[in-house]
């Protein structure tokens, strides 16, 4: 006897699901020209030819080339975002951070031409999976705050990790293989090291300063105190961290 014909949502279903492995197979196929050629080999004839498709098929699915573009620069964020090891309790959160700056420069070196067009454009910023490795990023900084060993506010912290493992890859990349010499990403992550964190805890230095700092990271999930509370208790904490810095605290 004939098969039934699937029901309505069945069928949206069945639909949704083949434009997501069609779309699947696109950016895998612009991934794979995107390695061996570079940028300019994503045209999108030759995504459509390596995907089976024909070119009006991309603009249905992206939209145009940079749509396109940036869906392969989400997926290698979310490719990124898998290679990131998360230990919630480390024992040592120094080295924890070189760990995670360590895993950021290896996905770099390990997919150059990847990870050139996934930062080839601030707006990418917003991508989900990029934000999401950003918070795995801000929980390591915040650990390091909470136990006194940061030595600079964590949005700065933030952006000096970021800027430093960013600069290493792209840096390494522009050299002649010639020139490569691994002392410069050692350098370089020592260097952000040494700019983000104290060797000892900064709760045990005589100034006030890093006690400030560990207190105020922790004082948002703090209830012995009211909202009011918690905001004084917060401004008084950054003129501590202000006056042992020379900068107040999140500027």
């Amino acid at each position: 006897m004939p098969s039934r014909a699937p029901s309505g949502s069945n069928a949206t279903d069945a639909a949704a699901t083949g434009r997501e492995q069609t779309r699947q197979r696109v950016v895998e196929a612009a991934i794979g020209l995107l390695t061996r050629g570079g940028r300019e080999a994503v045209t999108t004839r030759a995504v459509a030819d390596a995907a089976g498709l024909q070119p009006p098929a991309i603009y249905r699915l992206f939209g145009d080339k940079d749509g396109l573009l940036d869906a392969v620069a989400e997926h290698g964020f979310a490719a990124f975002l898998a290679s990131k090891r998360v230990d919630p309790d480390p024992q040592d959160p120094i080295e924890d951070l070189r760990a995670g700056w360590d895993v950021a420069v290896e996905f770099g070196l390990a997919n150059p031409a990847l990870y050139t067009l996934m930062y080839s454009e601030p707006a990418r910023a917003a991508s989900p999976a990029f934000r999401a490795g950003l918070e795995i990023l801000t929980g390591r900084i915040h650990r390091l705050a909470a136990g006194g060993w940061l030595r600079v506010d964590e949005e700065l912290a933030a952006q000096i990790i970021h800027a430093t493992a960013r600069g290493a890859v792209l840096t390494w990349l522009s050299l002649p293989e010639s020139r490569r010499d691994p002392a410069l990403l050692t350098t370089l992550r020592e260097s952000m090291v040494a700019a983000v964190t104290d060797r000892q805890p900064a709760v045990q230095d005589a100034g006030p300063a890093g006690a400030a700092r560990a207190l105020r990271a922790a004082l948002p999930e703090q209830t012995a105190l009211s909202s009011a509370e918690r905001h004084l208790l917060g401004e008084w904490l950054d003129r501590l961290v202000a006056d042992g810095t020379g900068r107040p605290a999140g500027t």
